[in-house]
């Protein structure tokens, strides 16, 4: 990203943090935000962060239940790989 959208970013993360405590807020600015679609994409890929964490199914399979590329589930595994570990037993947990 360049450093003109790298800011926007931190600045709508900004915004998140403050309004989160506020459940009603929070879900309004998302809607402002956020177009039907986007929040299908994220929705989507909260439920393959899910089977990839619960590790029941392989990569293949979530894919094929899902009716997703297995490239989407693959970039969904890719970035867990990177991400730390108390953030992966957060997620474990919480998803």
């Amino acid at each position: 990203m360049d450093s003109k959208v790298v800011k926007h970013w931190r600045q709508f993360m900004t915004l998140c943090e403050e309004t989160a405590t506020d459940h009603a807020m929070f879900a309004e600015m998302l809607n402002l935000f956020l177009t039907a679609e986007e929040k299908e994409n994220i929705s989507m890929r909260h439920m393959i962060i899910g089977e990839l964490l619960r590790g029941e199914k392989t990569q293949r399979t979530i894919a094929e239940t899902m009716g997703v590329s297995i490239a989407k589930i693959t970039r969904g595994s890719n970035e867990l790989k990177r991400m730390d570990k108390k953030l992966i037993a957060y997620l474990k947990e919480k998803i």
